[in-house]
């Protein structure tokens, strides 16, 4: 089973960016970050796939850049122009599926997470 450890998160003042990595231990059809904030249910932030096809979640889109290296297994998340509704915990997620959607029930292996706190 792929393994996946997450780093890059950190504090960071509104407008300000962060970069996410995820460096797997396998390569995977489709790889996916996802968030999780105090009190709230896990949402995804945006998903790609091999064939490097990115979808984004409406809150993200125009600020966030998802990539993967598929190669050496790394996904990363670029978060520019950052808002204080950004502030969450912070997943990777690697998934069997070519096209998983937003579905977390999708993802087969998760992150132990990373950190974000976005402040005024």
């Amino acid at each position: 089973q792929v393994q996946l450890v997450e780093s890059g998160g950190g504090s960071v003042q509104a407008g300000g960016s962060l970069t996410l990595s995820c460096l797997a231990s396998g390569a995977s059809p489709s790889m996916g970050w996802f968030r999780q904030a105090a009190g709230k249910e896990r949402e995804a932030v945006a998903v790609i796939n091999k064939r490097g096809n990115p979808a984004y979640a409406d809150s993200v889109k125009g600020r966030f850049a998802i990539s993967m290296d598929g190669p050496k297994s790394t996904l990363t998340l670029q978060m520019n122009s950052l808002q204080l509704e950004d502030t969450a915990m912070y997943y990777c997620a690697a998934s069997r599926l070519l096209w998983p959607a937003f579905q977390p029930a999708n993802f087969d292996t998760w992150g132990q997470g990373t950190q974000v706190t976005v402040s005024s």
